[in-house]
């Protein structure tokens, strides 16, 4: 299975100790360059993770179409939807609101960081998800109250 992943859900499920559920789930992660080098700007969540085999950067080959994504989002969303196409991934994983629309507009499969938790539930590779969702928030990352309580209805929790 070919998965591409945006910046924000591999900081996110660093931030909390849980990147290593995306392997766990779906096999080698791949990564265009610009998210690889957005995460390797500073040294926090994710930096040092991404540096092992179940994450490979590619670069994208073509870029015709490159400047009309960035319009709208920045380089990593960009480079990670392009990527996507590009490789035929059957998942993206996104998280930016506008990244995920355009994704889907293209006719690519789309989750997020929560669906990643919900999965990794229903996989018994994690037993809660609250615990790691107030976490999540705890470190920076915001849901609505909506999101919050629809989210853990949805999971049983």
């Amino acid at each position: 299975m070919k998965v591409v992943s945006n910046t924000t859900p591999i900081i996110s499920l660093a931030s909390i100790g849980k990147l290593s559920l995306l392997p766990e789930l779906f096999g080698k992660i791949y990564i265009p360059q610009a998210v690889h080098d957005e995460i390797k700007s500073k040294k926090s969540y994710g930096y040092q993770e991404i540096d092992n085999p179940d994450f490979e950067v590619v670069s994208i080959q073509g870029n015709d179409y490159l400047g009309f994504l960035l319009n709208e989002l920045d380089k990593g969303e960009a480079e990670a939807i392009f990527l996507a196409k590009e490789i035929k991934a059957e998942i993206l994983i996104i998280d930016e609101r506008m990244g995920y629309k355009i994704a889907q507009s293209q006719s690519l499969y789309s989750i997020g960081t929560l669906t990643v938790l919900q999965v990794a539930k229903e996989k018994q590779l994690i037993k809660n998800v609250k615990p790691l969702l107030d976490e999540l928030i705890k470190k920076g990352r915001w849901y609505s109250e909506a999101v919050y309580t629809q989210f853990l209805k949805q999971v049983g929790e």
